[in-house]
């Protein structure tokens, strides 16, 4: 499987949001990351469904939608709704989590699980077969632009070994600190799907920091 690479909104300029993403839908990015944060479950608020509505009527390409947010069942069919091709629930969040998953499935979205930095991924032993996605957070959620967690490396190892058993389709995402200077590593580990925020909108060049990741030039 080759690797995808899913910009993040959250470091986009949300001033010109629709400029940053047409600029993805021109890049090499295959999805757009939307992270959608309560105040609660991570210590920060990033927006909701009227931004989600908004950023589907301009994107050509598969929103990624990764809730860090309490309860998240109570909003499933909303974010389907508002246009989310994946849904992204924490582990932590989800104390049913099998029962989430396949709400997930059946509104036709890409079902995935995040696991936080301190979280093993052994939990995920009796659900990863019915999973499309196991998110590995290489931060802690709720801020972009911290540093990232060299733990990720073993993490995606011992998910890439899980899924190779019970799921040899899976999509490994890795969110948090991704950027030219550790991408080959971080698919080498086992991810296929990288997300990033500040290194591409930080970028003078950003559909170049996007086709980098893509084709692995650091």
């Amino acid at each position: 499987m080759n690797h995808l690479i899913a910009p993040s909104i959250l470091a986009a300029d949300f001033a010109n949001l629709q400029r940053d993403i047409e600029m993805i839908n021109e890049s090499d990015g295959d999805w757009i990351h939307v992270d959608i944060m309560d105040g609660m479950f991570v210590p920060n608020i990033s927006f909701g469904f009227p931004v989600v509505n908004a950023v589907k009527k301009h994107a050509r390409k598969d929103l990624d939608v990764h809730l860090m947010i309490v309860d998240p069942d109570r909003y499933l069919k909303n974010f389907k709704d508002a246009g989310a091709a994946s849904i992204t629930v924490h582990y932590e969040a989800c104390p049913n989590l099998h029962r989430t998953v396949q709400y997930i499935k059946e509104l036709g979205c890409r079902a995935s699980v995040a696991v936080n930095p301190h979280t093993p991924v052994l939990l995920l032993d009796d659900i990863v077969a019915d999973l499309d996605m196991v998110l590995i957070m290489s931060v802690n959620p709720g801020f972009g632009g911290q540093k990232f967690i060299q733990n990720t490396y073993k993490k995606l190892g011992d998910i890439r070994t899980l899924a190779s058993e019970k799921n040899p389709g899976l999509y490994i995402e890795v969110d948090g600190g991704v950027d030219a200077a550790n991408a080959a590593k971080l698919v080498e580990a086992g991810a296929n799907v990288l997300v990033a925020g500040n290194s591409v909108f930080s970028a003078a060049d950003q559909k170049g920091a996007i086709t980098g990741l893509k084709r692995l030039r650091g």
